[in-house]
């Protein structure tokens, strides 16, 4: 009997997720070659389609191959096979051109550089040593150079340098790891680097050593990075780091550092294994480390007990970084609170009078990216800033959002961003900043039709905060009005719960609902008032209020927000009466309400004129901060008061007694501070340390939101979301977190999107797209 060969089959085989410009084609292509395979793979509108025909066996294990060895920067979130009726034609294994068609695929972050091409700009022998622009496809430029989709050379900044005869031939060689890396370039044919002064002018000699010599004499440099303009300045040199703050009219906030490489980092910093794995790993983000061991210039975090430190992303900053001795101030290239500017000519015009030189080169930044920025948490990692090297790869979410409406969510006024829903995938756009600057609100509705051209993306429904007046919920109103689409008001508070709930894959038909415990400076509440620490209990399909913290005046409205001493004087209103002052006798507050201006802000307490009531979490943060001397009159920037105060109680030791927060129940559980107030004066008066006193804040809020949760219903055996901005504070996340999973509670925290306004838009998209009917558009 004549033995037969191993049965031969054919398959069609769709990848979708981020696998365009990660090197996957070669990748796929050498796989099939290796396994006898005939076919061939391209690029398309919905990701990478196969062809391929062989024997079973080899066919299996090509298959298990594509998802067990797939480009490290490649995410595979779906692959269907399915038979085909005759085999490829070829007899050999191809790579085909791209396809136009429907865009389905994501866009890859912006990626740092990889060991292989850090080793080649090393290399005397080589000839990309020393190239600034050198990239392959696991790492360099993607968004920030992207202008649409497929991901190829004409679609990107790169179009406009033609690649040499020897680049040529590395693009178009499967085997080679530069294989259609769209930003392929040499010294020859590559972007061009040079160094200019403060004027234009251009200066003769190496551009790269030419720069570390400016810095390393106490010069501010302008440095065109991947995203954008930097300024960099000798992280060793207080007075070149005095003259930049006063230049830029930032006098507190810390301020960024770049290192050489982890033994630089390790003698200011400590950095454990996982801290380690977010400096190295492909999106290079800022990571806050503790302070350790030689104290750098004071003037870059100032009383703040963390860095912000990040390693080199581009061969650029790996090649300025060996020239130099120490790390240098690294931070954005842009006026104060305008957004990082990107162009040549406009950096050289408005940086003037910050900076001393230029480090330029002519290649352009098509999208706009700040710097991530994480921190390693006990409970996990919080990233604070979503940008270069994360954003936009999509959030995946649960399978019960397949077949969903299309919509476009606006986000927030503070740290916004903006969020594409399409089935599955939720396009979270990077940080662009404060809306209420003009610049960012204008980059804004620049990026916003980049995303909707880049994506060809038509929404079907519009989701906007609830407040009226943000910015993004008006331009999001305008964008409904032109179009004719639904509009959908989302409660602030609601699309924290729901954003965490994406965060961490919950499914739209979970079992009940989760409580949550949502905290932040302030948000436009669902019966009019203003909220801001908030117990929940609810799902993506809507939310019931529980409890919250008492209500206090806002004297002053928006002026409070900047300003601790009000926030003071209304919890002291509010626990005391008008006779508040007489309890401050002997703790040092006295003076601080003496003047005319204080007498001001009782006369609104007591009217309620420009005094809303509002519970929120931030400025009773802000409030015992102001009691502690921190920053009583005006905060440098957001969020100061709040973070020195965390400062103060990780100083603490261990253990202290937190002070007693009352938790009582009407209609709704309230969390009061009744108690809390009498007992911090008076260690004030007993002259009781300031950290002492943050710890005992700090923890009395921590067991008073764990006994809230209980009074509200919470079981232990059930889940409890923490989100709003409050807790990036990592003394109260993790505090609580540890307390409620001692409990018994499963504790979601935010993942892969910040816990702050930076992921309303992700919670407002998901909202929307489970309602079934959502109204059209209602002025």
């Amino acid at each position: 009997m004549q033995e037969t060969g191993p049965s031969r089959s054919a398959k069609s085989i769709r990848i979708r997720g981020l696998v365009q410009g990660v090197g996957f084609r070669p990748f796929v292509w050498q796989v099939a070659r290796g396994l006898g395979l005939a076919g061939h793979v391209l690029n398309d509108g919905e990701g990478v389609l196969i062809e391929a025909s062989g024997d079973e066996r080899s066919l299996d294990l090509f298959l298990g191959r594509l998802q067990s060895d797939a480009p490290l920067l490649a995410r595979i979130d779906q692959i269907v096979v399915s038979d085909l009726a005759d085999a490829p034609a070829a007899r050999d294994f191809r790579i085909l051109p791209s396809e136009e068609g429907k865009v389905a695929t994501g866009v890859v972050p912006d990626a740092a550089t990889c060991p292989a091409c850090l080793a080649d700009i090393r290399n005397p022998a080589d000839r990309r040593y020393r190239h600034a622009f050198t990239n392959c496809t696991h790492c360099g430029p993607r968004l920030s150079i992207l202008r649409h989709i497929p991901y190829d050379r004409a679609s990107t900044a790169m179009a406009a340098f033609e690649m040499c005869r020897t680049c040529r031939n590395e693009y178009e060689d499967p085997a080679d790891r530069r294989f259609h890396a769209q930003p392929i370039a040499c010294p020859q044919c590559g972007p061009k680097l040079w160094f200019e002064d403060k004027d234009g002018c251009a200066v003769d000699g190496d551009p790269v050593v030419l720069a570390a010599a400016w810095l390393r004499r106490g010069a501010i440099l302008a440095i065109k990075g991947l995203g954008g303009f930097q300024i960099a300045v000798d992280a060793s040199n207080q007075s070149a780091i005095e003259k930049l703050r006063l230049r830029k009219h930032r006098p507190v906030k810390p301020l960024a550092l770049m290192a050489r490489d982890l033994d630089q980092i390790r003698g200011f910093a400590l950095a454990d294994a996982k801290e380690v794995a977010l400096l190295e790993s492909p999106a290079a983000p800022i990571v806050l480390l503790k302070k350790a061991g030689a104290p750098l210039a004071p003037g870059i975090a100032g009383p703040f007990d963390r860095l912000g430190v990040m390693l080199p992303n581009t061969p650029l900053h790996h090649l300025l970084m060996a020239e130099l001795k120490g790390p240098i101030v690294l931070t954005s290239g842009n006026l104060s609170e305008n957004p990082q500017e990107t162009q040549n000519e406009w950096a050289r015009h408005n940086l003037a009078g910050i900076v001393d030189g230029f480090l330029m080169h002519n290649r352009d930044v098509v999208n706009r990216l700040d710097d991530s920025v994480v921190r390693q948490d006990r409970s996990g990692v919080s990233i604070l800033r979503r940008a270069r090297g994360y954003a936009p790869s999509p959030i995946r979410l649960p399978t019960s959002f397949e077949g969903a409406p299309k919509v476009l969510a606006f986000g927030g006024e503070l740290k916004a961003t903006f969020c594409l829903l399409d089935g599955r995938n939720a396009v979270l756009s990077q940080h662009i900043g404060d809306l209420e600057n003009a610049p960012t609100l204008a980059d804004y509705k620049k990026m916003l039709k980049l995303y909707l051209d880049l994506y060809q993306f038509e929404p079907d429904i519009v989701a906007v905060d609830a407040h009226p007046q943000y910015l993004s919920t008006r331009t999001g109103e305008d964008f409904a009005r032109e179009r004719g689409l639904p509009l959908v008001r989302v409660q602030h508070h609601h699309a924290h719960l729901a954003a965490c709930l994406a965060d961490q894959g919950q499914d739209q038909a979970m079992p009940g609902n989760v409580h949550a415990v949502v905290l932040d400076g302030l948000g436009w509440g669902a019966d009019g008032t203003v909220w801001g620490g908030e117990i929940l209990q609810g799902s993506y399909g809507g939310f019931v209020r529980c409890g919250h913290f008492r209500q206090v005046p806002l004297p002053g409205g928006e002026a409070a927000n900047r300003e601790p001493w009000r926030n003071l004087a209304a919890q002291l209103f509010t626990d005391f009466g008008v006779n508040y002052r007489a309890n401050l006798v002997g703790t040092g507050l006295e003076t601080r309400f003496a003047g005319h201006q204080a007498k001001l802000l009782d006369q609104m307490m007591q009217k309620g004129v420009n005094a809303p009531m509002t519970s929120s979490a931030g400025r009773l943060l802000d409030a015992v901060a102001a009691a502690l001397d921190i920053c009583p009159d005006k905060q440098g920037f957001e969020g100061e008061a709040a973070m020195q105060l965390e400062v103060l109680a990780r100083a603490s030791v261990a253990g202290k007694e937190g002070y007693p927060v009352e938790v009582t129940t009407s209609e709704t559980v309230k969390l009061s501070f009744d108690k809390v107030w009498p007992a911090l004066l008076g260690d004030l008066k007993s002259g009781v340390k300031h950290e002492t006193i943050s710890a005992r804040f700090h923890q009395g809020l921590i067991d008073g939101l764990a006994r809230s949760l209980s009074v509200a219903g919470a079981r232990p055996s059930g889940k409890v979301v923490l989100s709003g901005g409050v807790f990036q504070n990592a003394f109260l996340r993790d505090g609580l977190t540890e307390k409620l999973e001692t409990d018994g509670y499963t504790v979601l925290n935010h993942k892969s999107v910040p816990a702050n306004d930076g992921g309303l838009a992700l919670g407002q998209a998901v909202i929307a797209a489970n309602l079934q009917a959502p109204s059209t558009f209602d002025d």
